[in-house]
């Protein structure tokens, strides 16, 4: 079978741009698209590069975004920059930052620092530092408890292992709602049932980096999908909620700097 959920066609919608220069393209890819087809993947008919090829001629991809994450998807113009690009995502000076739903409530803020084996088995150190944006609980029992609880979290990677955020978040037990191979069933069936939502709530929110071109640090954001702001809104997370959240977290981030 397929590694995640199939989605409706009618929900993979079109790539919409959030930047595009002479060396470089930015999309926001729908979740249940993947990047390109591999081994992992199987043969596939619809995949972000060759819709992007279609619109902008070649184009290379950078780095990895999971076919059920949605989100922000560098894509270089040329093999020149390219490289450029993927220099940084080697020096992990590239910084992504990811919004996530995830079980229970999760602390106010934390850093994961859990090694993870590669494909081949071979353990990787791994670190993943996060922030809690938002809380709520839904009067729906769950196994011993009298209600569903559930976490909005913004995640940052600092390093890019596979499945990175959702592995670690299982380590945390907190795993992502609507992850089909490292969540609980009943919290994915419960927002299936509930809300009609039947793919993993991780967004690739936020991307900055270093202009090939230019050089110039850029930040490029993609915004919250309809299907997504439908469920922060039920559970609660308004987007001008979520903006200011972020923002309160941001502004104790550089305080706690300077």
């Amino acid at each position: 079978g397929s590694p995640f959920p199939s989605r409706p066609p009618e929900l993979i919608m079109t790539l919409q741009i959030i930047h595009q220069d002479a060396s470089m393209v930015a999309v926001d890819k729908p979740s249940g698209l993947a990047v390109h087809q591999s081994d992992y993947t199987g043969p596939l008919e619809d995949t972000a590069i060759d819709r992007a090829r279609k619109d902008f001629g070649d184009v290379f991809a950078v780095h990895r975004l999971d076919a059920a994450t949605s989100g922000v998807l560098l894509l270089a113009r040329s093999k020149q920059a390219a490289a450029k690009l993927a220099t940084q995502f080697e020096a992990q000076s590239v910084q992504k930052k990811y919004l996530a739903v995830v079980r229970g409530w999760a602390p106010q803020e934390g850093i994961i620092d859990q090694a993870l084996p590669d494909a081949s088995g071979v353990s990787k150190a791994a670190r993943t530092t996060f922030r809690c944006l938002g809380r709520c609980a839904l009067p729906v029992p769950m196994g011993r408890y009298p209600q569903a609880r559930y976490s909005l979290i913004e995640a940052t990677p600092e390093t890019g292992r596979m499945h990175q955020i959702r592995r670690h978040f299982k380590f945390l037990s907190h795993p992502l709602v609507g992850d089909v191979r490292y969540g609980k069933g009943e919290h994915n069936r419960l927002f299936r049932d509930k809300f009609g939502i039947n793919r993993l709530l991780l967004h690739a929110w936020k991307i900055s980096f270093d202009h090939p071109q230019s050089g110039e640090r850029i930040e490029l954001v993609a915004p919250i999908d309809p299907e997504l702001r439908e469920v922060f809104n039920e559970l609660g997370w308004t987007s001008s909620e979520l903006n200011a959240m972020a923002q309160v977290a941001e502004n104790c981030e550089s305080q706690n700097a300077a």
